[in-house]
């Protein structure tokens, strides 16, 4: 999309602010991705610096997001007024239109773009036969807010290119408009040229029907009322910067201790251009005749300044800061060797980890809890489904990949009830098994001579 057109939709500041922040988040993208991590080398040096990287940037966004949605969360619906059978009928039809959707797999691709582009949006629209939904990153749409209610969708706009061509007037984008009208969502697309000329209508000021608009956008981090968000990337490109320097001088130091420099003292000119150096080649080193009293000598030139211990704990304190960051614990096959942990001592390890994804799910619950509710809305608008006629909650679960002892804890429990330290109603309550429930036995106390004959 041309910046002309951007400047249009949005205009004033926040316009000027949404260009300027395009060429950053691009900026970031590139420095997660690798190719924004290479720096300038000296070239008047007699040899060629290393640069080497270890993108340890991707891997922490990746563990992020692999450990907040890795696990699916689970969408549940209730409604204590509703029939049964009709919240079935809805659980079943929006548990469908998900996996038919490929969520799992969308949601993770999601959060690793809303983690380096500081934000994403959530997007709703009518295939022919389901209802579709899909995320996009910040380059490929911007938004403005409600006046009074930053929270609340004014206009949004989609775009992204058809093809890749230098020359604006062959390039091709496409560009989808959604605007609150009275109440009414309407929508305008096309196709467009690089100059923001109409190539291509396939919708002109069309009423959805909806009164709403089917978009969210999710804010990574920022402050009240921050229509940007943070970017987390940003966060570690201090210390990914001085880890790949710091790896790469220890390469090239490598290779000078491992090739020392040769020095020859009082050796003639022609014993040196004869010099093999070889494994085993004999030195026949001559003394240049020209020098009185002279002997020819030959030694090796070698730092004695020993830094592994130095460069260790220095990339360390690098690599441990980039993870405290994130709050990712550093939990590889050398730190636990030899170690056998609990689910609690697991849970205990990502503690923080938990903490800063709780912090993150106030922002992706609610978009969750919308987009179950719209899609129900959407498909009975569709006739696909019975409409709504009560009010109902949305449940979403967070699940996160981490082992517990659920299961060793219930056989526990199941022990002191049949020991009779625990009572049957305090261990149905605890797991919540509800006396009396079809297809759910119901647990007897082992009577007291039968136990006593026992012991």
């Amino acid at each position: 999309m041309d910046w002309e057109t951007i400047r249009t939709e949005l205009g004033g500041i926040y316009g000027q602010t949404v260009l300027r922040e395009m060429g950053e988040i691009i900026r970031l993208y590139d420095f997660y991705d690798g190719r924004g991590q290479d720096w300038p080398v000296n070239g008047q040096l007699d040899y060629i610096p290393t640069r080497k990287k270890t993108n340890l940037v991707k891997k922490l966004i990746k563990s992020e997001a692999r450990f907040l949605f890795g696990k699916t969360p689970e969408i549940s619906l209730y409604s204590p007024g509703q029939e049964q059978c009709d919240m079935e009928l809805w659980q079943k039809y929006l548990g469908d239109t998900l996996i038919r959707n490929r969520w799992g797999d969308k949601l993770i691709k999601a959060a690793r773009d809303c983690f380096i582009g500081k934000r994403v949006a959530l997007r709703l629209w009518v295939e022919e036969d389901h209802i579709a939904m899909g995320f996009r990153p910040s380059l490929e749409f911007v938004y403005e807010p409600e006046e009074d209610d930053a929270e609340k969708i004014k206009k949004i706009i989609f775009f992204y290119h058809l093809n890749q061509d230098c020359v604006p007037s062959k390039q091709r984008i496409w560009r989808q408009k959604y605007t609150m009208v009275n109440g009414r969502c309407i929508l305008n697309e096309g196709i467009y040229d690089g100059s923001g000329h109409l190539m291509e209508e396939k919708y002109h000021n069309y009423d959805t029907g909806l009164s709403f608009i089917p978009a969210y956008v999710i804010v990574n981090d920022g402050l009240t009322g921050d229509l940007m968000g943070e970017s987390d990337v940003a966060e570690l490109r201090d210390n990914q910067e001085v880890y790949n320097r710091l790896c790469s001088d220890d390469i090239d130091a490598l290779k000078f201790h491992m090739f020392p420099q040769r020095v020859a003292v009082d050796a003639s000119p022609q014993s040196l251009q004869n010099m093999v150096i070889a494994p085993g080649a004999l030195v026949d080193l001559q003394t240049d005749p020209s020098i009185q009293s002279g002997q020819a000598s030959m030694q090796t030139l070698e730092s004695q300044f020993g830094y592994d211990a130095r460069l260790e704990h220095t990339l360390s304190r690098i690599k441990e800061d980039m993870y405290n960051v994130l709050s990712v614990p550093d939990v590889g096959t050398q730190q636990i060797q030899g170690s056998v942990y609990s689910g609690k001592a697991i849970k205990a390890l990502y503690w923080d980890l938990i903490c800063r994804c709780e912090e993150k799910w106030t922002v992706w619950e609610p978009a969750l809890v919308w987009m179950a509710k719209n899609i129900l809305k959407m498909a009975a608008q569709m006739g696909w489904i019975p409409s709504l006629q009560t009010d109902y909650q949305v449940h979403v679960e967070h699940c996160y990949p981490i082992p517990d002892d659920e299961e060793e804890e219930r056989l526990n429990d199941l022990k002191e009830v049949e020991s009779g330290v625990r009572s049957v109603s305090s261990y149905q309550e605890k797991w919540g098994i509800l006396p009396g429930r079809d297809g759910e036995k119901t647990i007897e106390p082992e009577p007291a001579d039968k136990l006593k004959e026992e012991e």
